[in-house]
């Protein structure tokens, strides 16, 4: 165990007008539904200019072609495929993490090693990498996929494919192009490369990863995910998770479980971050935050509402959430079981569920005063709730800004947070440690500084 201070991480994670719902019609909305490289980069040196940890980039992968009357009422988000989106910011920014969403169901191991050991190096070592294993109807068929994986499958398949690539980046030693010899014409040394020959369940490989190992050894390896084989690849692979929480009881137990399930595969507690999803919407004072909120509330399009795979347009929007059996491939199990219980728990209506629940995507909802905001991140870091926060803003660009401009001095004036990147790569200023190449360690001739 680390004997550093404990320190909260604060990511961010954007989507092009908000969080909430209604972003995209709030007053203080800008642009339209076109891509928009400026926005991006501008949001970034932001969130960098706020020391945060990381810039979180989604990726809503596919779209369905059934076009409904209700086709266009909310404001998908087009946006940048995200390694073309991070390696235009990393050129903008200097210090703060760029984690890109890959789903490993659309893609292949090789393919992504190569990608994100180039962003690490474009970025000068702050590449993150958000595994994500769903598996969409629509999207299965944006791909030509028709055979639906089940959710242990495609958890299998995503450490598969990640140990995979792992061992693609350790094809070759951190030096291995380093010291090239013009005078004797080697430009590198054979022994520092190490080719594989990988046969697995589901991806086989031969040969040499065609580019260095990552600056940081792999890139960080971030995860959501609640359920309970979520919670073991989190435990057993993820450095950093990405979960939801409503309530602080909730997110120590997902805090202990996690963490203590982390020993029997020999890792150090410290060495995971979890980070809950913290929607804010802050203020000078606790009336003026719930009036802004109140605002972005009525603004909400309650006609359109999907639960569990299911259409509950037909049911009356102010009567009880049906009784309906899951539906949507084990897809967001955990998150629709969060739903579910919230519903049954107190009694909601469709409405009030979509209100209290949906507007901030079953993560944590903090209006008020600087003080009042604070003081929750507070309690939830030192109670051992969270190590820091995914903040997913309600409303942008007004609702960030807001953020970093009252509420990070906040934190920084109580010691919580940075005020200065004390660290040179994404996992330094995490606290995380730097993988060794097992293919050097085996050789302690070839042991690189």
């Amino acid at each position: 165990m680390s004997s550093k201070k404990r320190q909260l991480v604060l990511n961010v994670f954007f989507q092009r007008f908000g969080h909430h719902l209604a972003a995209w019609r709030h007053p203080s909305s800008t642009g339209t539904g076109r891509p928009d490289l400026n926005w991006w980069i501008n949001a970034a040196k932001l969130a960098e200019a706020a020391k945060f940890d990381t810039f979180f980039i989604a990726d809503f992968i596919g779209r369905s072609g059934e076009i409904t009357p209700n086709t266009g009422r909310s404001s998908i988000s087009y946006q940048f495929e995200p390694f073309t989106l991070l390696s235009a910011i990393a050129g903008a920014t200097k210090d703060i993490g760029l984690v890109a969403t890959v789903n490993t169901n659309y893609d292949s191991p090789y393919h992504v090693a190569r990608k994100f050991t180039s962003l690490d190096h474009i970025s000068g070592g702050r590449a993150g990498w958000n595994i994500v294993s769903s598996f969409g109807e629509h999207t299965a068929k944006n791909f030509g996929l028709k055979d639906p994986r089940a959710h242990e499958e495609r958890y299998e398949r995503a450490e598969e494919f990640v140990n995979l690539s792992k061992a693609l980046w350790d094809t070759w030693d951190d030096d291995a192009f380093d010291h090239p010899d013009r005078k004797a014409g080697q430009f590198y040394d054979p022994a520092s490369a190490h080719p594989l020959k990988y046969e697995g369940k589901h991806f086989s490989s031969e040969g040499l990863l065609d580019f260095p190992r990552p600056l940081q050894g792999y890139p960080v390896l971030v995860q959501a995910g609640n359920s309970d084989t979520g919670r073991e690849f989190a435990a057993r692979v993820a450095e950093m998770s990405y979960c939801s929480a409503t309530s602080l009881g909730v997110a120590q137990d997902f805090y202990k479980d996690v963490k203590g399930r982390m020993a029997k595969y020999g890792r150090e507690e410290d060495q995971l971050k979890i980070t809950p999803g913290l929607s804010v919407v802050v203020a000078e004072s606790d009336q003026e935050a719930q009036d802004k909120f109140n605002e972005l509330q009525q603004l909400v399009d309650v006609s359109n509402f999907h639960f569990g795979g299911f259409d509950l347009s037909a049911y009356p929007v102010d009567g009880p959430l049906p009784d309906l059996p899951y539906q949507s491939g084990d897809n967001g199990k955990g998150r629709f079981q969060q739903q579910l219980e919230l519903a049954r728990r107190e009694n909601l209506t469709i409405r009030q569920l979509i209100l209290k629940f949906r507007v901030a995507r079953g993560h944590l909802q903090a209006v008020g005063s600087v003080k009042t905001v604070a003081d929750t991140i507070e309690q939830w870091f030192v109670e051992r709730g969270a190590d820091g926060f995914n903040v997913v803003p309600p409303y942008l660009p007004q609702g960030f800004e807001d953020f970093t401009r009252l509420v990070v001095p906040e934190l920084q004036r109580r010691g919580l947070f940075r005020t200065e990147y004390e660290g040179k790569t994404f996992r330094e200023n995490l606290g995380l440690h730097r993988p060794e190449n097992p293919n050097t360690a085996r050789d302690p001739q070839r042991k690189t500084a």
